[in-house]
């Protein structure tokens, strides 16, 4: 359901804005994990590199389970257990996946934030600009034959909102305010089953429609972003062919000539008669039962003594 997120802060301006306070309640600022690979971009597609927010606890045994770490990771999850060499060749979708049947799949396990400015081709502006923190999983695929391992996330998905559900019956599942965002990452205090309570719908978003430029992942302007009304209408111009041959079509082309065809006078032009019906100015529809009754009422009335019944 969601085919096209935006994250293009510059990464220092991205580092502050997930600012957040640890458990002793001091304000910190996560730390990343190859920050290389972040690469800013109005217009991020499945298998395209975007910041996932997640516990410094899976990657350091014994941190501290409410520090951060922002990683790069690879949108559409490849899952730990798969055997191919390549992960373009994963045979289902994990763009996404639905809360209703996360827990049935093993494909999905492990809890983390993709941060991002507007999820899919409507974009969506949560609370004056804040980050919009989608609720997502993990994990890591190594290459069977060796090599660098792989981090990849799918965003979860629920069931849409009222203000969403004129677009589509899907929506990301998105962690409203920091102590769901807290409580969602912080799998070392909190259990499972209630991490999976902060997923369902919210309100608390709003939206516009954007150009269809998004539809072509390699277009990655602004223009992706802007509303449609404030989208500048390009004109149409003519090729240099083009102008020719409308040239041509207004020079060469024959005038039609205004075609009079000289009516032919009335008494020139045939009329149907009748010796039993009386001509009249609207024309009279023939074979009708009026027609029929009115000839059977002159037949009778010419005809000629010696053929009528014979009474005293």
């Amino acid at each position: 359901m969601c085919g096209r997120t935006s994250c293009h802060l510059p990464r220092d301006v991205l580092t502050r804005a997930c600012a957040y306070q640890d458990r002793r309640g001091q304000q910190r600022l996560p730390e990343w994990r190859d920050p290389d690979k972040y690469c800013p971009s109005y217009n991020k597609s499945p298998q395209s590199n975007s910041p996932v927010l997640l516990s410094r606890l899976h990657f350091e045994k014994d941190a501290d389970s409410s520090e951060r770490i922002i990683a790069p990771m690879r949108w559409g999850l490849v899952p730990s257990w798969f055997k191919e060499s390549d992960p373009s060749k994963l045979q289902f979708n994990t763009t996404n996946c639905r809360s209703d049947t996360i827990m049935e799949k093993r494909s999905f396990k492990s809890g983390s934030i993709g941060a991002a400015d507007s999820p899919e081709n409507w974009e969506k502006v949560w609370d004056n600009w804040r980050l919009l923190t989608m609720a997502g999983i993990f994990d890591c695929w190594e290459p069977p034959e060796g090599g660098d391992v792989l981090y990849s996330y799918t965003i979860i998905t629920v069931d849409s909102c009222k203000g969403l559900s004129d677009i589509h019956h899907r929506m990301p599942a998105i962690l409203d305010g920091e102590e769901a965002v807290s409580k969602w990452l912080d799998f070392g205090e909190v259990s499972t089953q209630e991490a999976l309570k902060l997923i369902h719908p919210t309100e608390n978003i709003t939206f516009h429609a954007v150009s269809s430029v998004v539809n072509n992942s390699r277009n990655n302007t602004p223009e992706c972003l802007a509303p449609v009304d404030l989208v500048v209408k390009k004109e149409l111009k003519a090729s240099g062919s083009s102008q020719r041959m409308l040239q041509w079509l207004a020079t060469k082309s024959p005038k039609k000539e205004d075609s009079k065809t000289p009516q032919k006078e009335e008494s020139d032009v045939p009329q149907w008669s009748s010796q039993f019906l009386q001509k009249s100015p609207l024309p009279t529809k023939r074979g009708t039962a009026g027609l029929l009754e009115q000839w059977l009422k002159r037949e009778k009335e010419e005809e000629p003594v010696a053929k009528r019944p014979y009474s005293q």
